[in-house]
């Protein structure tokens, strides 16, 4: 599993002009599903991501985390997370996993998340998304289950 993590001061997501998901700040995740991802690897990210310490204290370090700020969460699937580009100039997504896999799991992290009193807003899973990210830093950090322990 694969998440793009941006601390924002705001982000939303709109499907056909519709605002389906908006949050102030928090974080943005931009999240892929490969094909041997399972419970386990929503249950590590969903326990890091909230605890990470991103967010500046009152001497300007990033000593605290989303739930130290009580931030929320913007959630967006993205299955070009693994898109493969080594070869050619179209990018091949093998790597994604299916949608009825993906989604699942999809589903199942922003539960946990959830389930740790964080307001979590959602894109639409498999729709075109206009996504709107006010970056703050800006911070981006990529984290992927398959480069952790385990």
């Amino acid at each position: 599993m694969r998440v793009v993590v941006q601390r924002v001061s705001s982000g939303k997501v709109l499907v056909k002009d519709q605002t389906v998901g908006e949050i102030e700040k928090g974080l943005v995740l931009l999240v892929g599903v490969t094909h041997d991802d399972t419970q386990k690897d929503v249950e590590i990210l969903a326990d890091k991501i909230p605890n990470l310490r991103i967010f500046e204290d009152e001497d300007g370090k990033m000593n605290h985390s989303l739930l130290d700020i009580n931030g929320s969460i913007l959630s967006v699937s993205q299955f070009t997370l693994y898109g493969d580009c080594r070869k050619g100039r179209r990018p091949n997504f093998m790597g994604a996993a299916k949608p009825d896999q993906a989604k699942g799991l999809y589903e199942i992290f922003n539960k946990l998340l959830s389930e740790k009193g964080i307001q979590v807003q959602t894109g639409e899973f498999g729709a075109m998304m206009d996504v709107q990210i006010h970056n703050d830093g800006p911070v981006t950090l990529i984290l992927d289950t398959n480069e952790m322990n385990k």
